[in-house]
């Protein structure tokens, strides 16, 4: 669910500028956008007496500042790189079989489509449609979802259809009265991007969900007959395959939150005045090579060129990528305190104790609790990032 669209100096600009890897035109303009944006950011820290980054931030993460984020991702980064390598290690002499195409789009889409129903999509009040990025939006009585497919790949446009399926149950499922009211809002973007998550992280690329889905795939996609790569063993290592790269949405699970670390420390330094556009390149590059090991050098246009959101003035909003992935993680550990044969249920379809719990604690609470208080009454404390680990260990390095 990419963030809110703006009309910002640069963004007509931008498309031909990133295949050029002509940094020296997009710096131009985004030096326009920072100006702008910074201007916006003073306004609002000196109406709210907080500082300019963190006035950006409520925009997307209302009630969550910088020493938050900075606590949580700095727990990421003691651990983070060490599971990346260890996750490569662990992979090493995993041998993965590619599914053979061509998988056409009609085909993936009926794959799809029966994939959100049994994920309780709403048909009636809902659609799926194509575009060139999987995308979530419109309102509760009428939500619409996107995804892109390729005949060569149907890996991709099904987990984002799952991933927008999450998107779109939260949207379908908040509360009915006062709707036209903030109150009936979202809670914020990390709760948002957190059920998205839990459809394609927590549970769409678990074993259990994966046992559920097979029959579909080959059903769908093989004629009735499975071939070798839809075998549930190879499914399982397609969907936790770990390969870093340099392009934050193609990213596994594991490496995603490097990306947003990384973007993070960037934009927040911008806004706040301690660098200037022309410092992003080398800091790019010296966080890549930190954090994923990568040599980004003189490549822009996979490097720090790549996103919407700086072109767009959306400071602010990356954080909410890898706080919705904690809030997953800390929801599904709680659901499984609260069903103990959860994996279970997954695996046998039945998901509607699940469902049932998301609504309940989740996406009928609209925006009457902070998002603290939110998940300390969902799961009994703050967020934290120590599920979101857990997880990861269990999954890739168990």
């Amino acid at each position: 669910m990419p963030p809110p669209t703006a009309n910002m100096p640069g963004v007509a600009s931008a498309p031909s500028q990133r295949p050029e890897n002509d940094w020296q035109g997009f710096s131009k303009n985004l030096k326009e956008v920072v100006n702008l944006c910074r201007q916006e950011a003073t306004v609002r820290a000196e109406k709210s007496n907080i500082s300019p980054y963190n006035a950006l931030l409520q925009l997307y993460e209302p009630g969550v500042f910088t020493q938050e984020l900075d606590q949580l991702f700095g727990d990421l980064k003691t651990w983070l790189p060490d599971y990346i390598q260890d996750a490569l290690d662990h992979q090493s002499s995993v041998s993965i079989i590619e599914p053979e195409g061509p998988f056409p789009t009609e085909k993936q889409k009926a794959l799809g489509v029966d994939v959100m129903q049994l994920l309780g999509f709403d048909f009636d009040h809902g659609r799926l449609d194509v575009s060139t990025h999987p995308f979530c939006g419109g309102v509760s009585e009428d939500t619409r979802l996107t995804t892109r497919y390729k005949d060569s790949n149907f890996v991709e446009a099904l987990m984002g259809i799952i991933h927008e399926t999450g998107h779109a149950r939260y949207q379908q499922n908040l509360p009915e009265q006062n709707r036209e009211l903030p109150i009936a809002f979202y809670r914020s973007m990390g709760i948002h991007e957190g059920q998205s998550l839990f459809f394609e992280m927590q549970l769409g690329r678990s074993a259990p969900f994966l046992s559920l889905i097979q029959p579909l795939i080959v059903k769908h996609l093989c004629n009735g007959t499975s071939q070798p790569a839809m075998a549930l063993a190879n499914l399982e290592k397609i969907y936790t395959r770990v390969r870093p790269g340099f392009i934050r949405v193609d990213a596994d699970e594991i490496t995603y939150p490097a990306h947003i670390i990384l973007r993070y420390e960037i934009e927040r330094d911008l806004v706040e005045g301690n660098i200037e556009v022309d410092d992003i390149p080398e800091l790019w590059q010296q966080k890549m090579q930190d954090y994923l090991g990568l040599d980004v050098a003189g490549d822009h246009r996979n490097g720090c060129m790549q996103d919407i959101h700086w072109p767009m003035g959306s400071f602010g909003y990356f954080p909410s990528y890898t706080l919705g992935a904690m809030v997953a993680a800390q929801l599904f550990a709680a659901q499984k305190k609260a069903m103990p044969d959860i994996e279970e249920l997954i695996q046998h379809g039945h998901l509607s104790p699940i469902f049932d719990w998301l609504k309940s604690n989740i996406w009928s609470q609209g925006r009457q609790y902070s998002t603290a208080e939110l998940l300390t009454r969902a799961t009994g404390e703050p967020l934290s990032a120590s599920y979101f680990q857990q997880h990861l260990k269990k999954r890739y390095l168990g």
